[in-house]
């Protein structure tokens, strides 16, 4: 998310970009009225003043009744932040309960676009791993799963780690080869695996599966390294 400013963050909570706008220029001003917003912004007292009443219906702002003056003072942002994400939370827990019943079907090939998407995929299937997992990247990549392999490991899970420079994560096995690029692969609970390639432009996109065939195989790739490895350790 390099290079995202304020705005767009805010805009990830359910805030429109002038709401947004809105609520960046009232957590400067601490407290305003709808003219004095649309005249800093640049937009209508109508646009001003609608947004102004959207964002108090979404928990970011209060109304101020100051004599005959209506003011507009924001609701701080760590308390907008958590409410909007209790939402949330409520909203998946109901979400879940009343999940559809999925029909079964045979694992095929998912392709995962975007740095973003594929980091998350990453990230949860570490978090649903039961027993094992094997993941194979730079030293760098691995840095942003620090918390999941800390967990795993408290947790007594066996993770396996291939990478280019020597790491350290607690119980972790760690074999260090050749440069990883940016190439990135992992296996969880010899079930489901992730490989392709991460970062930017065209190097974005890997493959998703728990497809029984493509999972021996390349589980059988990767054992075949570790035996390099191993074979190199008692040599040294």
């Amino acid at each position: 998310m390099a290079g995202e400013t304020f705005v767009e963050r805010l805009m990830e909570f359910d805030l429109t970009r002038q709401e947004a706008g809105i609520y960046e220029c009232i957590l400067r001003e601490g407290k305003i009225t709808g003219y004095e917003v649309a005249k800093q912004l640049g937009i209508s007292r109508s646009n001003a003043y609608n947004s102004l009443a959207s964002m108090t219906e979404k928990g970011a702002s209060y109304l101020v009744e100051e004599g005959t003056t209506r003011k507009y003072a924001p609701v701080p942002l760590d308390e907008f932040c958590k409410n909007r994400i209790r939402r949330l939370e409520v909203h998946m827990q109901w979400l879940n309960a009343h999940l559809p019943e999925e029909k079964t079907y045979v694992d095929g090939y998912i392709t995962i676009e975007g740095a973003q998407h594929i980091l998350d995929k990453v990230r949860n299937l570490l978090l649903k791993t039961k027993e094992r997992v094997y993941i194979s990247c730079t030293s760098n990549y691995l840095l942003l799963f620090v918390d999941e392999f800390e967990k795993l490991i408290r947790d007594r899970k066996r993770v396996v780690i291939i990478t280019d420079q020597p790491v350290s994560f607690g119980n972790a096995k760690v074999y260090v080869g050749s440069a990883r690029e940016m190439q990135i692969g992992v296996i969880a609970d010899s079930r489901y695996v992730l490989t392709g390639e991460y970062g930017e432009g065209s190097m974005n996109t890997c493959v998703y599966s728990g497809q029984k065939n493509f999972v021996e195989l390349y589980k059988r790739a990767l054992a075949n390294e570790i035996k390099l490895f191993a074979m190199q350790e008692e040599n040294q």
